[in-house]
Protein backbone atom coordinates (compact mmCIF):
# COMPACT_ATOMS: atom_id res chain seq x y z
CA UNK A 1 0.00 0.00 0.00
CA UNK A 2 1.70 3.34 -1.44
CA UNK A 3 2.03 6.35 1.29
CA UNK A 4 -0.77 8.20 -0.56
CA UNK A 5 -3.08 5.47 0.41
CA UNK A 6 -2.05 5.60 3.92
CA UNK A 7 -2.49 9.23 3.87
CA UNK A 8 -5.26 11.12 2.23
CA UNK A 9 -4.17 14.37 1.25
CA UNK A 10 -5.40 17.11 3.93
CA UNK A 11 -7.96 19.81 2.47
CA UNK A 12 -5.21 22.38 2.04
CA UNK A 13 -2.94 20.23 -0.33
CA UNK A 14 -6.40 19.38 -2.33
CA UNK A 15 -7.16 23.10 -2.47
CA UNK A 16 -3.16 23.83 -3.82
CA UNK A 17 -3.53 20.73 -6.16
CA UNK A 18 -7.12 22.17 -7.66
CA UNK A 19 -5.17 25.08 -9.06
CA UNK A 20 -5.75 28.51 -9.14
CA UNK A 21 -9.14 28.18 -11.71
CA UNK A 22 -9.94 26.25 -9.47
CA UNK A 23 -13.70 27.94 -7.06
CA UNK A 24 -12.46 26.58 -4.22
CA UNK A 25 -12.14 28.42 -0.71
CA UNK A 26 -11.11 26.44 2.53
CA UNK A 27 -13.36 27.62 5.24
CA UNK A 28 -13.19 26.48 8.85
CA UNK A 29 -10.22 23.48 7.36
CA UNK A 30 -12.75 22.17 4.88
CA UNK A 31 -13.29 22.60 0.91
CA UNK A 32 -16.04 24.84 0.01
CA UNK A 33 -17.30 25.82 -3.36
CA UNK A 34 -17.86 29.57 -4.39
CA UNK A 35 -21.62 30.37 -5.27
CA UNK A 36 -22.44 32.98 -7.54
CA UNK A 37 -25.07 34.24 -9.47
CA UNK A 38 -25.96 36.88 -12.18
CA UNK A 39 -26.92 39.36 -9.70
CA UNK A 40 -23.68 38.41 -7.50
CA UNK A 41 -21.88 38.79 -10.97
CA UNK A 42 -23.23 42.06 -11.83
CA UNK A 43 -22.39 43.61 -8.50
CA UNK A 44 -19.23 42.62 -8.46
CA UNK A 45 -18.23 43.80 -11.99
CA UNK A 46 -20.43 46.96 -10.88
CA UNK A 47 -17.86 47.25 -7.73
CA UNK A 48 -15.39 46.63 -9.35
CA UNK A 49 -15.10 49.60 -12.23
CA UNK A 50 -15.89 52.23 -9.86
CA UNK A 51 -12.84 51.42 -7.60
CA UNK A 52 -10.56 50.34 -9.68
CA UNK A 53 -10.12 52.66 -12.68
CA UNK A 54 -9.36 55.25 -9.16
CA UNK A 55 -6.92 53.25 -7.39
CA UNK A 56 -5.55 50.50 -8.94
CA UNK A 57 -2.03 52.27 -10.19
CA UNK A 58 0.37 54.42 -8.34
CA UNK A 59 -0.85 58.12 -6.96
CA UNK A 60 -2.08 61.10 -8.82
CA UNK A 61 -3.15 62.00 -11.94
CA UNK A 62 -6.91 63.22 -12.76
CA UNK A 63 -7.97 59.81 -12.79
CA UNK A 64 -8.32 59.60 -8.81
CA UNK A 65 -5.41 59.02 -6.31
CA UNK A 66 -4.26 55.52 -7.11
CA UNK A 67 -2.16 53.90 -4.37
CA UNK A 68 -3.51 50.59 -4.46
CA UNK A 69 -3.66 47.03 -6.15
CA UNK A 70 -7.04 45.33 -6.71
CA UNK A 71 -7.82 41.91 -7.82
CA UNK A 72 -10.64 40.30 -8.87
CA UNK A 73 -11.06 36.85 -6.63
CA UNK A 74 -7.18 36.52 -5.31
CA UNK A 75 -6.72 33.52 -3.50
CA UNK A 76 -5.48 35.13 -0.17
CA UNK A 77 -4.67 32.21 2.77
CA UNK A 78 -4.84 33.79 6.17
CA UNK A 79 -4.10 30.60 8.20
CA UNK A 80 -3.97 26.89 7.41
CA UNK A 81 -7.34 26.48 7.76
CA UNK A 82 -8.44 29.54 6.05
CA UNK A 83 -7.95 30.24 2.44
CA UNK A 84 -10.29 32.64 0.78
CA UNK A 85 -11.25 33.84 -2.48
CA UNK A 86 -12.92 37.30 -1.95
CA UNK A 87 -14.76 38.93 -4.86
CA UNK A 88 -12.46 41.72 -4.48
CA UNK A 89 -9.10 42.73 -2.60
CA UNK A 90 -7.26 45.37 -2.35
CA UNK A 91 -3.35 46.07 -0.82
CA UNK A 92 -2.44 49.62 -0.48
CA UNK A 93 0.89 49.87 -2.54
CA UNK A 94 2.58 51.65 0.72
CA UNK A 95 2.39 48.46 2.40
CA UNK A 96 2.67 46.59 -0.78
CA UNK A 97 4.97 48.24 -2.83
CA UNK A 98 5.28 44.68 -5.09
CA UNK A 99 2.36 43.34 -7.01
CA UNK A 100 0.78 40.72 -4.80
CA UNK A 101 1.41 37.37 -6.14
CA UNK A 102 2.00 33.46 -6.16
CA UNK A 103 -1.26 30.75 -5.40
CA UNK A 104 -2.24 31.54 -2.84
CA UNK A 105 -0.98 34.99 -1.93
CA UNK A 106 -0.35 35.50 1.72
CA UNK A 107 -0.38 38.96 2.16
CA UNK A 108 -2.80 39.80 4.30
CA UNK A 109 -5.47 42.32 2.19
CA UNK A 110 -6.25 45.60 3.32
CA UNK A 111 -9.32 45.67 1.91
CA UNK A 112 -11.90 42.88 0.98
CA UNK A 113 -14.83 43.16 -0.39
CA UNK A 114 -17.33 39.98 -0.50
CA UNK A 115 -20.82 40.04 -2.46
CA UNK A 116 -23.45 37.45 -0.85
CA UNK A 117 -25.37 34.67 -2.55
CA UNK A 118 -27.74 32.78 -0.60
CA UNK A 119 -25.74 29.90 -0.54
CA UNK A 120 -22.30 31.80 1.06
CA UNK A 121 -24.03 34.35 2.92
CA UNK A 122 -24.14 32.61 6.53
CA UNK A 123 -20.00 32.26 6.04
CA UNK A 124 -19.59 35.78 4.68
CA UNK A 125 -21.75 37.57 7.38
CA UNK A 126 -20.32 35.78 9.98
CA UNK A 127 -16.90 33.14 10.10
CA UNK A 128 -15.12 35.29 7.05
CA UNK A 129 -16.02 38.05 9.04
CA UNK A 130 -14.15 36.86 12.33
CA UNK A 131 -10.95 35.35 10.46
CA UNK A 132 -11.09 39.03 8.15
CA UNK A 133 -11.20 40.76 11.44
CA UNK A 134 -8.62 38.08 13.41
CA UNK A 135 -6.36 38.75 10.41
CA UNK A 136 -6.58 42.68 10.74
CA UNK A 137 -7.89 43.42 7.62
CA UNK A 138 -8.77 47.05 7.58
CA UNK A 139 -11.81 47.43 5.37
CA UNK A 140 -14.25 44.99 5.18
CA UNK A 141 -17.37 45.47 2.77
CA UNK A 142 -20.73 43.49 2.14
CA UNK A 143 -22.60 43.70 -1.06
CA UNK A 144 -26.11 42.50 -0.58
CA UNK A 145 -27.84 42.28 -4.56
CA UNK A 146 -31.13 40.21 -2.95
CA UNK A 147 -31.80 43.48 -0.20
CA UNK A 148 -29.56 45.66 -2.45
CA UNK A 149 -27.73 47.51 -0.04
CA UNK A 150 -23.53 47.72 0.46
CA UNK A 151 -22.21 47.58 3.99
CA UNK A 152 -18.96 49.28 4.84
CA UNK A 153 -17.04 48.54 7.82
CA UNK A 154 -13.22 49.44 9.40
CA UNK A 155 -11.26 47.15 11.37
CA UNK A 156 -11.62 48.22 15.06
CA UNK A 157 -9.96 46.53 18.58
CA UNK A 158 -13.40 44.79 19.94
CA UNK A 159 -15.28 43.94 16.12
CA UNK A 160 -15.62 45.73 12.86
CA UNK A 161 -17.31 48.99 13.45
CA UNK A 162 -20.17 49.39 10.65
CA UNK A 163 -19.44 53.15 8.95
CA UNK A 164 -22.29 52.91 6.81
CA UNK A 165 -25.28 50.87 5.52
CA UNK A 166 -26.51 52.37 2.10
CA UNK A 167 -29.51 51.38 0.25
CA UNK A 168 -30.09 51.25 -3.39
CA UNK A 169 -30.74 54.81 -3.79
CA UNK A 170 -28.03 57.35 -4.09
CA UNK A 171 -23.96 57.47 -3.92
CA UNK A 172 -21.73 55.46 -1.90
CA UNK A 173 -18.47 57.36 -1.30
CA UNK A 174 -16.94 55.18 1.42
CA UNK A 175 -13.53 54.55 2.99
CA UNK A 176 -11.19 53.29 1.69
CA UNK A 177 -12.16 54.90 -1.47
CA UNK A 178 -13.71 58.12 -0.65
CA UNK A 179 -13.03 59.17 -4.33
CA UNK A 180 -14.76 56.70 -5.54
CA UNK A 181 -18.58 57.33 -6.59
CA UNK A 182 -20.66 53.78 -6.39
CA UNK A 183 -24.12 54.55 -8.03
CA UNK A 184 -26.12 51.98 -6.17
CA UNK A 185 -29.07 51.99 -8.08
CA UNK A 186 -27.01 50.81 -11.42
CA UNK A 187 -25.03 48.53 -9.15
CA UNK A 188 -28.77 46.52 -8.34
CA UNK A 189 -29.51 46.75 -11.98
CA UNK A 190 -32.06 49.65 -11.92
Amino acid sequence: MSSAARFPASPLAELLAAGEDARLELVDGALSGVETSGEHADAQAGVLACVRSSYHRTGGGDRGPGGWWIYVEPTVQLTLREVYRPDLAGWRRERAPNRPTGFPIHLVPDWVCEVLSPGNAPHDLVHKRRVYHAAKVDHYWLVDPMREEVTVMRWNLDGYLILDIAAVEGVLRAPPFPEAALELASLFGK
